[in-house]
């Protein structure tokens, strides 16, 4: 190559750099531009300098929703470089769920159901297929079929009781995350795949072993998964995927043989699986799923029941733990009530336990596992504020996280205080303020197998055991950073004593 002809290559890529440059320069202006109050972002990495390493998302979501509410109904935001509307107006955040839902509908996070199969579940897909599928899904998650699963769910807590019995004759010091993570493990497993995954007596049996790899190995570096999840429609062009190869093969090969095993055995369960092998089969059309849905809503089932609900018991217990008051007035609440039902634990006793109730409201409150939900616009939306137009392709955060600890809505919240939920508080607060499961068409379709099975475990654990602070245990616990739900960062450690 010629002199010149480098330099022509040199001045083109001077060039392009120089575009590019003032091209990111310029969706760092977006929000200024329009006129709406926003916080001033870093170049490249926006509002979330250090997330993933020394922050967690939920602080600058909840940092930039304290300063600027009141200013308007949302304000400005940046994700890297991606300009994001942070609604802080509960009417608007009902408007977006549900009035409006139609302009809201998608979720715009990555997926690619062609490369990336077991990204294509319902929680990621969009349009017509969301539509299509969510229809073909939710009659698998009725109060009736609920009651179908809940002997299983009681059987896997059982055994909770069994191991947790053996581990106090070493020490009454328990680390509840993993005894958590290994009961929700057990219960999704027999519920979803209708498998014994036997992670309750052996921690390191297959399915708690991919369960724990899912959650802290990854197949790009942070850099790359936040390019993925900034730019999903790039993303899915250049034919990026997400999960590890080990992943995919382990959920194909179990759902494969799973199916395979039971068609060719007429074997019948009351349980998720069952339900899908009933669509594949079913002689309606527009009902059937194909393996590769079948596989990839499993997959969903396991990944988003095992983890929220691990979660949630596990800062439950932790809160229990620290307020001895209401331990002592919900552990009064379950058994009187399991009296009634000659010391059972049914479906019907759990749904009359409304202290039960409030305090897994309470906890999800304080730890709402999922900091924020994702939106974006499919319309300009103008709001009843003038200037105040989300246009269209925006994406769209609604901060649970930050919206859950205002203390207009929830004096002193970090006081953990069940009675906020007593239905006379509730009536006085706004229906938006508590969206730990969203709300609307999009609401989490597990709602009901997530509290279930969190309801299940603390009967069947609070009935005989007491669960005190321990040495180790902080007065806080650390959330893991580099993840994006609100997780313990370390184990989270309790003394336990049986009553």
């Amino acid at each position: 190559m010629g002199e010149l002809e480098v330099a022509i290559v040199m001045y083109a890529v001077i060039g392009l750099c120089t575009l590019l440059y003032g091209w990111l320069k310029s969706r760092m202006l977006y929000w200024r531009r329009l006129g709406i109050p926003c916080e001033e972002p870093q170049f490249l990495v926006g509002n979330v300098k250090d997330v993933g390493v020394k922050r967690h998302f939920y602080e600058p979501l909840r940092e930039v929703y304290d300063k600027f509410k009141g200013t308007g109904p949302f304000c400005g935001f940046y994700m890297l470089v991606q300009p994001v509307a942070l609604v802080m107006d509960l009417d608007l955040v009902k408007n977006i769920l549900i009035k409006d839902f139609q302009h809201f509908e998608n979720r715009a996070v990555f997926h690619n159901a062609k490369d990336d199969p077991l990204t294509g579940h319902l929680f990621n897909l969009e349009g017509s297929l969301w539509k299509n599928l969510r229809t073909k899904l939710s009659p698998t998650f009725t109060s009736g079929k609920m009651k179908q699963m809940f002997p299983l769910v009681v059987q896997v807590a059982n055994d909770c009781r069994e191991v947790l019995d053996d581990m106090l004759r070493v020490s009454k010091e328990v680390d509840v995350k993993e005894l958590m993570a290994r009961y929700t493990t057990d219960v999704i497993g027999t519920c979803a795949f209708g498998l014994q995954c036997n992670s309750l007596k052996d921690p390191e049996a297959e399915f708690r072993v991919m369960n724990r790899e899912m959650f802290t190995k990854f197949r790009h570096p942070k850099i790359v998964h936040a390019f993925m999840h900034t730019f999903p429609a790039l993303a899915k062009r250049l034919r990026m995927r997400e999960m590890l190869n080990e992943t995919d093969k382990f959920y194909f090969r179990i759902v494969r043989e799973t199916v395979e095993y039971r068609e060719k055995n007429n074997v019948k369960r009351n349980d998720f699986m069952n339900m899908m092998i009933e669509m594949k089969n079913s002689k309606n059309e527009s009902e059937r799923l194909n393996m590769r849905e079948i596989t990839a809503n499993a997959f969903l089932f396991f990944v988003a029941g095992f983890e929220t609900s691990s979660t949630t018991l596990s800062f439950a217990l932790y809160e229990l733990a620290k307020n001895q008051r209401v331990q002592d007035k919900l552990r009064q609440e379950i058994c009187d009530t399991l009296e009634k039902y000659q010391g059972e634990i049914t479906y019907e006793a759990t749904q009359e336990m409304k202290y039960l109730e409030q305090v897994i409201m309470e906890t999800l409150r304080k730890y709402s596992v999922l900091p924020q939900l994702q939106r974006r616009a499919e319309v300009d939306y103008p709001t009843d504020i003038p200037g105040y137009v989300i246009r269209k392709g925006t994406l769209v955060y609604i901060p649970v996280d930050a919206i859950q600890h205002d203390p207009e809505i929830y004096p002193e919240p970090e006081k953990f205080r069940p009675e906020r939920f007593e239905p006379e508080e509730m009536q006085q607060r706004h229906s938006m303020a508590w969206l730990p499961f969203g709300d609307g068409p999009r609401n989490c379709i597990g709602m009901r197998f997530g509290k279930m099975q969190v309801r299940v475990l603390l009967i069947s654990l609070l009935r005989d055991y007491r669960f005190t602070l321990g040495a180790k245990t902080p007065n806080t616990l650390p959330i893991n950073v580099s993840l994006p739900l609100i997780t313990p960062d370390k184990e989270v450690l309790l003394n336990v004593e049986k009553c």
